[in-house]
């Protein structure tokens, strides 16, 4: 279908307008966007999101082969849509030694990844020295290899802790090998949501703040969005316009991923997760908006592979990774997939199913191998 044949059908004059601003490649306001979420069919955010991806990424899906390490799950704080922390010796808890870490660095490297991504709880003790130091113990056993680590939350615990400004902790981890930081942390940027579901710790403006900082030094990040729980639709809009302006200020975001809350195990269990109809239209509402964002991300351990492949009609074009049954965020919150692992070829054929091309990439984007 194009915009012509948009024309003739029943879409409204309204969503034909922002039909037209996409083909044309022209940039959707907030209020289009919020408009998009409440009244556009999913067949047609699916058109309009396939074309987003197709111009940006022609065929492709990106995976890469990486490993997720998570020192601690200790942590300082206690979000109520949170399955994952714990307070030090509470059951459930666990903190890695380093040379626990540099062991499962050295198993995977061994399997030939290309990517270390390290995040966790934000230990009450543990400092920017104490994790600059852990890069480096990291880079030694992986030269070469690709550091993507601490969110935002973490870093501005750690930053504060030993008296950096951001500039200044960026600078040490910079040194100590760090290449790039995930997009954890965001949640939602609304105060007024992030008030109700994780009130104590850094601001939707702190996390901004840290990445734009991170960028400034030199240091690519991906961005990311909480969705699902107590917010609407004005919020999500919101939150992406946000991220949208510092894309156009710094350049420096890769990859978007939107989270879907899931509902076990935590102070929020009593609301309704879902569904996927509404994953996919969120998909591609994100797609369209972030008309500066050259990827969009389904984390597949998060949602499960037949919704990630299903994600691939609606504006995705990465899935992430092997990531070597090594993350327990999401398992902890009732995910499917208890022991998030996969092959190359299992994500191959994922890819390939849906009539994509497989692009084996590193961090940075850079095919290092098709199908």
């Amino acid at each position: 279908m194009n915009i012509d044949l948009i024309r003739k059908s029943s879409v409204s004059k309204e969503l034909q307008a922002i039909a037209e601003k996409v083909f044309a490649l022209k940039r959707i306001s907030v209020e289009e966007g919020i408009l998009l979420y409440e009244k556009a069919d999913l067949s047609f955010l699916a058109l309009l999101a396939d074309f987003m991806r197709k111009n940006k990424n022609g065929d492709f899906v990106y995976y890469i082969r990486n490993i997720h390490i998570e020192p601690t799950n200790i942590c300082v704080y206690k979000c109520h849509f949170c399955s994952y922390s714990r307070k030090a010796g509470e059951t459930g808890s666990w903190e890695m030694t380093v040379p626990e870490i540099i062991s499962k660095v050295k198993e995977s490297v061994e399997k030939g990844i290309s990517e270390i991504h390290i995040v966790g709880g934000v230990h009450p003790e543990r400092d920017l020295m104490y994790y600059a130091d852990l890069i480096k113990e990291v880079k030694k056993t992986a030269p070469g290899k690709h550091i993507k680590a601490f969110t935002a939350i973490e870093l501005d615990y750690m930053f504060g802790k030993s008296g950096k400004s951001y500039k200044e902790g960026f600078e040490v981890l910079k040194k100590a090998g760090l290449d790039s930081i995930p997009g954890g942390g965001a949640e939602i940027f609304s105060e007024e949501i992030r008030k109700q579901i994780c009130g104590n710790k850094s601001t939707g403006n702190t996390w901004l703040a840290i990445h734009e900082a991170a960028h400034n030094c030199g240091i690519p990040s991906n961005a990311t969005m909480l969705y699902g729980h107590i917010e609407n639709y004005s919020h999500r809009i919101d939150h992406l316009d946000k991220l949208r302006a510092l894309q156009d200020s710094t350049g420096k975001f890769n990859a978007f991923i939107p989270l879907k809350y899931r509902n076990k195990n935590n102070e929020l269990s009593e609301l309704k997760e879902v569904s996927i109809i509404e994953d996919l239209r969120n998909y591609a509402v994100c797609r369209i908006f972030l008309d500066n964002f050259p990827h969009l991300k389904a984390y597949w351990p998060m949602i499960g592979k037949p919704t990630t492949q299903l994600s691939l009609s609606f504006g995705v074009d990465d899935i992430d990774g092997t990531i070597e049954d090594s993350t327990r965020i999401y398992s902890m919150a009732g995910v499917e997939d208890q022991k998030p692992a996969l092959s190359s070829d299992e994500l191959n054929e994922i890819i390939t199913a849906a009539k994509r091309i497989p692009a084996e990439r590193d961090s940075l984007y850079n095919i290092l191998k098709l199908g």
